[in-house]
């Protein structure tokens, strides 16, 4: 059994604005001062050996959310991905999200896409470059790269219609404190390729050998948990790693998730509620 997930409290907006800066700050300290040799290099042809790929549709029917949301936020992926196609992480370097992208802003010419927040969904410039970052940590579990820093929402905001992966299995961002770090703890470099059409949003991470292994990520203890007048939603994440012959290496954890429903849970597929 999960421990009970509580609502967050509401906070004075002048409070969640000095929380912000110090957050923001705190993050420049770490880029300047925490020692990690950080992802720079960009390299135009690609890396010779395709380790995963995947593609998310960039268009879908959200209960009450305007489509013009969504089209906007095509236009800020298209800012964005230039950004970070083609970025080689070398052995011992880190990827950093936001580091690489900065701070989207209109002057850049990001405009307003659909950000999750507190439970809800809202207007707010660069909004929409969380599908970005969801498809790039689902890559990533499935490959030797390490995920040293990955977030999710605490508010699971709508329901899984026509969901491929498990609950859980995506990294929310905000800049520049919520971020998503990937270190390359291997002895080859690897690097992203990223490309966005008018229909999906298309990624890979190559490198310069051959895989050696294939990993299958999966979800156990899915829990759909009745609180006071709530919900609350709960999964761990394997992951399986198999040889190229197919034999099971090993079965590592990847992660935990909680989050609050907004949503009724009583619906087709809705599994294992206490």
């Amino acid at each position: 059994m999960y421990k009970p997930v509580q609502k967050p409290k509401n906070r004075h907006n002048i409070r969640l604005k000095i929380g912000k800066t110090y957050f923001t700050f705190k993050r420049y300290l770490q880029w300047w001062f925490g020692g990690k040799k950080f992802a720079y290099t960009r390299k135009e042809t690609t890396l010779d050996y395709e380790h995963f790929s995947h593609q998310t549709p960039l268009l879908r029917k959200l209960k009450d959310v305007d489509m013009y949301l969504q089209h906007n936020k095509i236009v800020n992926l298209r800012i964005a991905i230039p950004l970070l196609n083609g970025i080689i992480i070398n052995p011992g370097e880190t990827f950093s999200y936001w580091k690489l992208i900065g701070r989207p802003t209109k002057r850049k010419g990001y405009v307003e896409g659909m950000i999750l927040k507190n439970g809800s969904f809202e207007a707010g410039i660069g909004g929409g470059l969380c599908q970005l970052s969801n498809l790039i940590y689902w890559m990533t579990i499935h490959t030797p790269l390490t995920v040293i820093e990955r977030h999710r929402h605490g508010f699971d905001v709508f329901p899984d219609s026509d969901r491929t992966q498990p609950f859980g299995s995506g990294a929310t961002c905000f800049y520049n404190y919520l971020d998503l770090m990937i270190e390359n703890n291997t002895e080859q470099p690897f690097q992203l390729s990223l490309e966005v059409t008018d229909k999906v949003l298309k990624g890979a991470w190559k490198s310069t050998f051959a895989p050696i292994c294939k990993y299958e990520v999966y979800e156990k203890e899915h829990l759909i948990q009745a609180m006071y007048s709530w919900y609350t939603r709960h999964n761990r994440i394997f992951r399986k790693k198999y040889d190229l012959g197919g034999s099971l290496l090993a079965d590592e954890f990847v992660v935990e998730n909680h989050a609050i429903m907004m949503y009724a849970p009583l619906l087709p597929g809705s599994t294992n509620i206490s």
